[in-house]
Parts: C-alpha cells; structure tokens; sequence
C-alpha cells in the first residue's frame, strides 16, 4: 500500500471532490459531505482516509486507535497528508503531526521531525519524511536510511516494507526485496519525476511514462500500453496502481478481487489527483458530479 499523492502540474484543478470505488468495509468509500467540494489531496490507508481541505484534515474509515479523531493541531494550515495502517501522518508549517496507531512507534516521532519537513510519506508500519537539506527520516518499524539518501533527496515514498527516494533525477531503493521491489530497473537512474511504493512493488514515472518492477502475483507491474505516455500522477496501492493522464483520463491495472480497479468503476475524467488503498481506490475530480 502506498501512501503518497502525484498531483499534476498541467491539471487547471486545483481542488475538487473525492471519488471512491473498490471495498467498503468501514464505510470507508463513503466520502463524507465535507470531502465532496474543495479538497485539494487525498491519501488512502489501510482503513482509514484523509483528505485535506483548506489546510484541514478530514478523517473517514474505521477509527481503529483513534485514526479518525483528528487532532487541533490538523485544523488548520496543513500543507500534506499521509494515512497508514490506523496510523496517520499531517505536515504543518515544516512539522509533522502523527495520531492514531502506536504499536511499532508509528506516532513516536523523532526529534528532528520538529521543523524544517517537506514532504511526507507512510505504509503499514513505518513512514518517511523529507527535510529541507534533503535527508530522509525514517521511523517506526524501519528505521535504516542508506548514507546515499542523507543527501540531495527531492521525493520519497514508503512502502511495506521498502523505500523508494529520487535523488538528482534518479531512483534509489532499500528495504525488503524478496521480489526485487528493491532493485530498480535499468533506466531509472535520471529523469525521474515521481516514485510510489506498493506492498511488495514500486512504480516510477519518467517522460509520462510508467515504469513498475517487484511482485506481480495479480498484474501490478504489468503496465497497461495508456499508461506509456502522457502519465501525469501515480500511486501504488496494496496490490494494484492508479495513474492519471494530463487530459485528466484515469487509468487502473493490478490487483481487481474487490473490483478497486475494474474499467466500469473508473471515475470519468478530468481527474487531477489519485490514491490507491489497500482494496479500494480515490480521485480528485473538479466537479464528481458532473456528468461524463
């Protein structure tokens, strides 16, 4: 499950409702009121969702561990957001917040996580953060960050349990990789504008296109020929991946047992943002309920 948010630099949106599809356990394909008009990002956990709307969270899903109460601190000025396995993640003014789930010291965040964040990223049971020197943080049940990522680093994405960074347009890896979601592919090495990190696979975009290697048990790293070009935004998710293109087309290939990524759930464009769960799906279109 991956946990990070490709918005595009070409899309006119810049907030819109969310658009849910896939398993509805905990309601959790239910966009509240509140999220169906100006939410300008949205990030899938394993059961529970965060969006964000006028520098505020909202929370939706099960409330496992106190995942869904919000703290004061998230009602206001919040800049990122990142939802984990009950766990959950908000960048305010260079400072992480975290509430919810504490089992692996999800929430128990280092000192250097204070000031000077710029971006954020969780999964199950560890998360990331990016400083502004461009070292990563790495806390929770995987603590090790290589000496080649204490530098230069401009995005990062977490997975189960592997990690995934850019730096100077190139893809660096670590972690877990039993099924080579760990060894990035030939090419990667510059150009790169964006990383995601699934369960046990990882997805990069380079030139528009996507690029995806590890486990691929239910077709997760078998790209689909739309998704070669013109990709604007991806996220890896459980077991399946969401793209969208700069004319705001969506597209979905991997894991379909609970129909998260079936061609007649797809949303109709223009999307402008997409986040993959763990059985379920989300977009950010401009107006959801305009007709297609």
């Amino acid at each position: 499950m991956a946990l990070s948010l490709c918005a595009s630099p070409a899309s006119a949106a810049t907030a819109g409702g969310v658009i849910a599809w896939g398993k509805q356990d905990f309601a959790i394909t239910v966009p509240p009121t509140a999220a169906l008009t100006g939410v300008t990002a949205v990030s899938a956990g394993s059961t529970t969702v965060l969006a964000l709307k006028g520098g505020a969270v909202l929370a939706w899903g099960a409330n496992n561990w106190g995942a869904n109460e919000v703290p004061a601190a998230a009602s206001s000025g919040v800049s990122q957001i990142a939802s984990g396995w009950g766990h959950e993640l908000a960048l305010k003014n260079g400072t992480v917040l975290a509430w919810g789930n504490d089992w692996y010291g999800q929430t128990d965040l280092p000192a250097s996580l204070a000031s000077g964040v710029t971006a954020i990223a969780t999964s199950y049971l560890h998360s990331l953060a990016l400083k502004q020197n461009g070292q990563v943080v790495s806390w929770g049940s995987r603590t090790d960050v290589p000496a080649a990522a204490q530098s230069g680093v401009t995005a990062i994405a977490a997975g189960a349990d592997h990690n995934l960074v850019i730096k100077n347009g190139g893809v660096l890896a670590w972690g877990n990789n039993l099924y080579g979601q760990a060894t990035v592919p030939a090419g990667l090495s510059s150009g790169v504008t964006a990383v995601s990190a699934g369960a046990q696979h990882s997805l990069a975009l380079k030139d528009g296109r996507v690029y995806a290697w590890g486990r691929n048990n239910y077709g997760q790293v078998t790209v689909p020929d739309a998704a070669l070009s013109d990709v604007a935004g991806i996220d890896a998710g459980a077991n399946h991946n969401l793209a969208f293109k700069t004319n705001g087309d969506i597209i979905a290939w991997g894991s379909n047992l609970v129909e998260e990524t079936a061609s007649y759930l797809l949303p109709c464009g223009p999307i402008f943002a997409v986040s993959a769960g763990e059985n379920d799906s989300f977009a950010l279109k401009e107006n959801p309920s305009a007709p297609c």
